[in-house]
């Protein structure tokens, strides 16, 4: 007898657990004591792109510093902020979290500046970006059932990685196709639960990626001075630590602060509009959600121009840093050479590799190259490079 806990207190436009669409790539029985959407974040956590995001770059490559933010740290973090949200909305926390954990598991490693390499090189090859990636690794490249490629999530996990950014009116080409066999609805809105998780996404990189500016140097307290909200809650913090002596208390913890109090402002704000937003709109289900002209999970118009100002000061004073420019530039060379040396030599694949490769045309060849960059880590991507390309390392 299925002993699941009640889902009681969901509101109408949440994603109702009894009207799930469920997994309709492969036939299972559902769990009696998990709802679909925790059995969906349960196996999110223990696929393998999941465990080898601890070792995939967020801002800073990973032999950089244990402190740093990774994939996997910004993930846990998104998912936390997301699952805070969802609750006071009163929407299905496990959906919601199950699409925060998915969403970077199509990154590749050295973060941006290796997906701009790796798109660069598969651009006459239907290209490559990391939201698709991250639903072919859920539905394609993960082994870990006998009864199926893939972890066979539900149809709301995967509508939710698909379109937790609005609706997809350009599809990649394997979107396209997976879509015309297992529709995704495309051009609708997702749920207000994967609305949440894409907007905790911002909040959570926003927040963090600052704190890793500051605490590598790259930043220092006095950038932030005019940087809309952080200025702000960087005067206050200044104001409330002046009232400690303790030099090490100031300078250790005015960071954290800072950062508390901006997620905690970016979040607040996303809440008060979108409980607004639905106010306006009245959906009577999820459908009428997906339905509306546009998303009802925002920012209010202030603070979605203070939050373009924090990206557009992050991308200038911190992702483009000299240094990072450094790394980038590395990481960049390193990704094109590992897959222009495995596209023209396929031999030099893996098993479990070289037979994808080998299973089609050329372009069959190269999406094959891709998925296996795509899912190193920084730290084999480097090694795999030096086997590659030195001699007097062993192959």
């Amino acid at each position: 007898m299925p002993i699941q806990a009640a889902h009681t207190d969901l509101a109408s436009y949440a994603v109702q657990p009894a009207e799930g669409r469920g997994r309709r790539l492969y036939r299972e029985e559902e769990s009696p004591t998990r709802s679909p959407w925790q059995r969906d974040r349960d196996r999110v956590v223990h696929s393998s792109g999941f465990r080898r995001l601890q070792y995939k770059t967020q801002v800073f490559i990973n032999h950089e510093g244990d402190f740093f933010r990774t994939r996997l740290t910004h993930s846990l973090e998104v998912a936390q902020v997301a699952r805070s949200m969802a609750r006071f909305l009163q929407l299905d926390e496990d959906l919601t979290e199950a699409v925060a954990l998915a969403h970077d598991l199509g990154h590749t490693p050295f973060g941006h500046a290796g997906e701009d390499a790796l798109a660069a090189q598969m651009q006459p090859w239907n290209g490559f970006d990391h939201n698709t990636q991250a639903l072919r690794q859920v539905t394609v490249l993960e082994r870990r059932y006998l009864a199926f490629d893939g972890l066979n999530l539900t149809w709301e996990t995967l509508e939710g990685l698909a379109k937790h950014n609005g609706p997809v009116k350009k599809p990649a080409p394997w979107l396209q196709d997976f879509d015309a066999q297992w529709s995704l609805d495309l051009l609708s809105f997702a749920s207000t639960e994967a609305q949440v998780a894409a907007l905790a996404d911002d909040i959570a990189y926003h927040g963090h990626d600052l704190d890793d500016g500051v605490k590598s140097g790259l930043l220092s307290l006095d950038d932030l001075v005019d940087v809309p909200l952080v200025g702000e809650v960087l005067a206050d913090v200044r104001t409330l630590a002046a009232q400690y002596t303790d030099t090490p208390r100031k300078t250790q913890r005015v960071r954290h602060e800072i950062v508390r109090r901006v997620i905690h402002a970016l979040a607040t704000d996303v809440l008060i509009t979108t409980r607004q937003n639905l106010q306006d709109l009245a959906p009577k289900t999820v459908e009428d959600v997906r339905a509306a002209s546009a998303p009802v999970v925002a920012f209010s118009p202030g603070m979605a121009a203070a939050n373009k100002g924090i990206r557009k000061f992050l991308f200038a004073k911190l992702y483009r840093h000299w240094r990072v420019n450094r790394m980038t530039y590395k990481a960049q060379r390193v990704t094109a050479e590992l897959f222009t040396i495995l596209a023209e030599s396929p031999k030099l694949l893996p098993d479990r590799w070289q037979e994808a490769a080998f299973a089609g045309d050329d372009a069959t060849r190269h999406r094959a190259v891709a998925d296996y960059v795509a899912s190193m880590t920084d730290r084999f991507a480097m090694e795999e490079h030096r086997r590659l390309t030195d001699l007097s390392i062993a192959g």
